[in-house]
């Protein structure tokens, strides 16, 4: 093939047997066409790679990836009624680390979601789905955070009291007791499947866990002592912690 320049105009890519730039015959036409062929033959290429990738993991990996996507059912499932019952609780005893944590609840049942999607059909083997995955889980740590620290600045300065209830402590309680195993549970599939998005996901069961913790002393530490600034202050740590694996999510730490 050579190169021919028309007068006042780019050069045109033609067969050596071509009679002028711009020719339709069929010969031009196949050569103009290779490019496209090009692009879908790379699809197929990068397509057959992940299958291959998918295939040379192994047994392990694949009972791994089955087990942080039930893993990842479950926690929806669980997400969906804590948040419910927390967020009554959390409005009727006007706690705002208990709403907060609720709410936390939704934002944990989103990364659940993620991470169903990311290891489910041919996304499985996908590194780029583990690295959306990744980035979506990083983000759904920056949502809760904001909402946190504005709410528990506000009942420092206010001094407002939380009270406690019978389900603001059942609730809390059940998660104090079976977020921690699903969180190191999830990390330890994590690291075995270098899926930074599971990791994370494990981190907000660990985040979850410890604000249950937080809000059973803080509304133990108000009832007992009236120190009504217990619970937004480990809000506002909370909150921290929250930005802290954010950044750490993206930048795909979690998974190391």
């Amino acid at each position: 093939m050579t190169a021919a320049r028309p007068a006042g105009g780019p050069a045109l890519p033609v067969l050596d047997d071509c009679c002028a730039p711009g020719c339709s015959c069929a010969s031009c036409a196949q050569a103009q066409a290779r490019p496209e062929r090009g692009a879908e033959e790379r699809g197929a290429e990068e397509r057959g790679a992940e299958e291959r990738g998918a295939e040379e993991r192994g047994a392990e990996w694949h009972r791994a990836a089955r087990a942080a996507r039930w893993l990842s059912w479950f926690s929806l499932a669980w997400m969906t009624a804590e948040g419910a019952l927390g967020l009554a609780a959390g409005v009727d005893g006007g706690s705002i680390s208990l709403v907060a944590w609720a709410l936390g609840s939704v934002i944990e049942g989103l990364a659940a979601v993620i991470v169903i999607w990311r290891f489910t059909g041919s996304r499985l083997a996908s590194e780029d789905a583990e690295r959306r995955a990744q980035r979506a889980v990083a983000v759904s740590f920056f949502l809760l955070a904001p909402y946190v620290a504005a709410e528990a600045a506000w009942d420092l300065v206010s001094g407002h009291h939380a009270t406690a209830s019978a389900l603001g402590l059942a609730v809390t309680a059940a998660s104090l007791a079976l977020m921690p195993a699903l969180g190191y549970a999830k990390r330890r599939l994590g690291a075995l499947l270098e899926s930074g998005a599971t990791a994370g996901e494990g981190t907000q069961n660990l985040l979850c866990a410890a604000q249950a913790g937080a809000v059973l002393a803080g509304l133990a530490a108000t009832a007992a002592w009236g120190w009504s600034w217990f619970d937004p202050a480990v809000a506002l740590l909370l909150a921290g912690w929250a930005v802290r694996e954010g950044i750490s999510a993206w930048r795909g730490d979690d998974c190391c």
